[in-house]
């Protein structure tokens, strides 16, 4: 059969549950090709792919009331059929209950042909039986409710009711679900924010300031057209989420300072960094993946961010007494759960477990146990996470300082917004309330 949106969105969906990766990439691979031509169907392929993944557990609280047998004996593939027009049934109302059946069922025939009778069969029971699905109590069982209703794994919606409550548990959730805000920092290297916005104008293109990052912008409508406009191709925008933006202004270098970036990644907070810098001092960029050391490069190279060096190693070990006190300015983005970020990456959700979580742990303390040893005495180390869970963050932050009197909290002073300060003066940003992924971050200042 010719390839559909549905059939590209069923076949990267069961990939994801089988393989463990990402869906961004897969997505943009498959669209980056010609598998669809029409814009159209490319958008549905997204929207089907993105939409199934964040709501999958609530689908699947539906599918195992119509299924006989076990959802979970299902091959991946045929949960991918039932749950993408399932989400369609449920969430997309410009598509014909009729449609999404027929569909299914035809793509079951191609992929799994023992099962088109059971995705018809099951199907045509959820048309039927909408309105007789039964929920948890949202009294009784307030963990069960939000995790059914609002998509998410019950052990994690414990542990964010234990931390805030069920109001706020609740609207996170549900704000996981959304469709994230296409957020911009400009790249004051090249160009102002004003410029930007007036050539983003010019290009058809509606945005407006962010709220908190006073280099972000965000733009209506996403990013399909972006990288076709002036600014973006001439290195002055970069696509990165204000959350995250927020980072490179916590550490708030001073021109001609020598900072350290261990777990860099591919460079957007490397190249913000840079920016901040106004292109003097020097950073020193770590990470372990030499891919992504690479992809930093190319970047720093379209962005024009000059002072950047690249360095790969774990940055779980020593980098040797060379290193040692020599940085004004020490940034560990570490490695997370990504718990922050569950809007852009839905599928983490369903993937990360609790016993995840103590490995990871040990690895972020032990990352920041190394950096201690690189700002020089009054220099400033920053803790970073896009996690919400609490023995990531202020966990990691209170077990660090208990075991390196050498350093102290140092809340950062205006300009950066108090809003998004925490009572210890930790930088904490969540999706529902202040619009943007969410994020820890944690100034510890080293006084000898």
């Amino acid at each position: 059969m010719s390839e559909t949106a549905r059939s590209v969105a069923v076949d990267l969906i069961a990939r994801v549950e089988q393989t463990g990766a990402y869906a961004e990439p897969l997505l943009n691979a498959a669209l980056s090709g010609r598998l669809l031509d029409d814009p159209r169907e490319r958008g549905l392929a997204t929207q089907l792919v993105y939409g199934t993944l964040r709501m999958q557990g609530r689908l699947d609280w539906i599918l195992r009331q119509l299924c006989r047998g076990r959802l979970v004996d299902l091959a991946p593939i045929t949960r991918a059929i039932l749950r993408t027009a399932l989400y369609q049934l449920e969430f997309a109302d410009r598509i014909p209950a009729f449609a999404a059946v027929d569909a299914a069922v035809e793509l079951a025939k191609a992929r799994v042909p023992a099962r088109a009778a059971l995705v018809n069969a099951v199907l045509r029971t959820a048309l039927r039986k909408r309105d007789a699905i039964r929920w948890p109590d949202p009294v009784r069982d307030p963990a069960g409710h939000i995790a059914a209703t609002a998509s998410h794994p019950r052990w994690l919606v414990r542990r964010w009711l234990a931390v805030y409550g069920p109001g706020d548990t609740a609207a996170l959730c549900r704000a996981d679900n959304e469709t994230p805000p296409c957020t911009l920092r400009v790249n004051r290297l090249r160009t102002t924010p004003a410029a930007a916005r007036e050539a983003l104008a010019a290009a058809g293109l509606a945005c407006e300031p962010t709220s908190f990052s006073p280099d972000g912008l965000a733009v209506a409508g996403g990013a399909a057209a972006l990288g076709e406009t002036t600014p973006f191709r001439e290195g002055g925008l970069h696509i990165q989420d204000e959350a995250s933006q927020l980072v490179a202004l916590l550490v708030a270098p001073r021109p001609g300072e020598t900072l350290l970036d261990l777990c860099a990644g591919s460079g957007g907070k490397t190249t913000h960094l840079a920016a901040l810098l106004e292109n003097s001092g020097e950073i020193l960029a770590v990470d372990i993946h030499p891919r992504k050391l690479a992809d930093l490069e190319t970047l720093a190279r379209r962005l024009g961010a000059a002072p950047i060096r690249t360095r790969a190693g774990d940055a779980e070990e020593d980098l040797g007494e060379a290193f040692h006190t020599r940085f004004d300015r020490v940034l560990v983005d570490a490695p997370c759960s990504g718990t922050g970020t569950l809007r852009r990456n839905p599928e983490i959700k369903w993937r990360l477990q609790p016993r995840d979580l103590r490995p990871l742990v040990r690895r972020q303390r032990r990352i920041l146990d190394a950096a201690a040893a690189y700002p020089r005495r009054g220099g400033l180390l920053v803790y970073a996470t896009c996690a919400l869970l609490p023995e990531e963050n202020e966990g990691v932050i209170a077990d660090f300082l208990e075991r390196h009197p050498e350093y102290a909290p140092d809340p950062p002073p205006p300009p950066f917004p108090a809003a998004l300060l925490d009572g210890e003066g930790h930088l904490r940003t969540l999706p529902h309330r202040d619009g943007m992924d969410g994020f820890f971050g944690a100034r510890l200042q080293r006084r000898r």
